[in-house]
């Protein structure tokens, strides 16, 4: 009997990760997910951490990446790569996209990565699997850079795009007829209507929505939270901490050497306590508020007043109502501070971070 081939994919959680292991698995190949932890994944974080309202407040909280491959029926491995991935996301070869998205290196990486654990004797996977689409984002996925990704990974023609095979050259496993190329598809730009329709003809009745991508890299916000942060910081480089708390909260900079981060609602809130231990923490005593801690360093008696007074603008603290709020450093004892100074500060435009 022949061999039953087997495939990789890189499952991001999204629709066409999805079809194109699905597009692989109808033709009788063994299909495995691997999904890569950078750190910036949206998947899975905040999601969990906020609270759900609205028609979505009764839907099941899940990582998307683990939903699809359980609708697959497949085996997905998690692996962290947040270490190697620095280099990717510090000094990308290719540049970044809009923001600091380095969206091409960033899949060179993910496809090398994915080869040199499939490919290993223990695993014995035969080819890549991707969900890329031809012409569906302008960095990484055009006709210059789709072979470019092939070669620069080390791949070459052993990585399939099952979503747009019949627009792009040949691979390996069609020349071999592991796979049929008739049986792929020809998806390309980025009206997303076919995907649609072929996740109904596999009878797919739910997947992710497309937002942006699966990383927060691609945000605006997010970024420029992230170039405040190594500003603040006066070097380019990060801890999975700092990275993780620019998910979190509303962030403030009053002025350079400190900036606040507010919980939005009690799912953050519940978060931020976490970091009790490591930062000043502002809590709200004579009303109720959110919670905040400091990200900053030699901080006067007027920083923390001033701190406490943008706390209180978004407490339920009426603006003609002292406030009050507990003051706690790292690894000390929480002292009250009263503040008659409401209302405080307008919140400036360029506080915002």
């Amino acid at each position: 009997m022949e061999q039953q081939r087997k495939a990789v994919a890189l499952i991001s959680g999204g629709l066409d990760s999805m079809l194109a292991a699905k597009t692989v698995m109808e033709q009788g190949i063994h299909v495995e997910g691997l999904n890569f932890f950078t750190g910036f994944c949206v998947e899975g974080h905040t999601q969990a951490i906020r609270e759900r309202r609205g028609p979505n407040a009764e839907k099941p909280k899940r990582n998307n990446a683990l939903w699809v491959a359980e609708q697959l029926g497949i085996k997905l491995h998690i692996v962290d790569v947040i270490e190697e991935y620095k280099e990717v996301m510090l000094n990308p070869r290719h540049g970044y996209g809009q923001h600091l998205n380095p969206c091409l290196d960033c899949k060179v990486f993910m496809v090398r990565k994915a080869q040199a654990w499939g490919f290993m004797e223990q695993h014995g996977f035969d080819f890549v699997i991707t969900g890329e689409v031809m012409g569906q984002r302008p960095k990484s996925q055009t006709k210059q850079t789709m072979p470019l990704i092939a070669r620069e990974s080390g791949v070459e023609d052993r990585l399939l795009r099952p979503l747009s095979a019949k627009v792009l050259t040949e691979t390996l496993p069609e020349r071999e007829g592991w796979v049929d190329r008739e049986r792929l598809h020809g998806f390309h730009g980025r009206n997303r209507k076919p995907q649609i329709e072929l996740a109904k003809k596999f009878g797919f009745t739910e997947w992710a929505q497309p937002s942006g991508g699966c990383c927060f890299l691609t945000n605006e916000h997010y970024s420029d939270k992230l170039k405040d942060l190594w500003q603040a910081q006066g070097k380019r480089d990060y801890e999975l901490d700092d990275i993780m708390l620019l998910k979190v909260g509303r962030h403030l900079r009053p002025a350079p050497h400190f900036k606040l981060i507010i919980g939005r609602e009690e799912g953050e809130n519940q978060y931020l306590e976490g970091y009790r231990h490591q930062f000043i923490c502002l809590r709200p005593v004579s009303h109720r508020g959110p919670l905040c801690i400091i990200d900053g360093d030699n901080l006067s008696a007027e920083d923390f007043a001033q701190a406490g007074r943008i706390l209180g603008r978004y407490s339920q603290a009426a603006d003609d109502e002292a406030f009050a709020f507990e003051l706690t450093k790292p690894g000390g004892q929480g002292e009250v501070i009263h503040t008659t100074a409401l209302p405080g500060p307008q919140i400036k435009p360029g506080w915002h971070v």
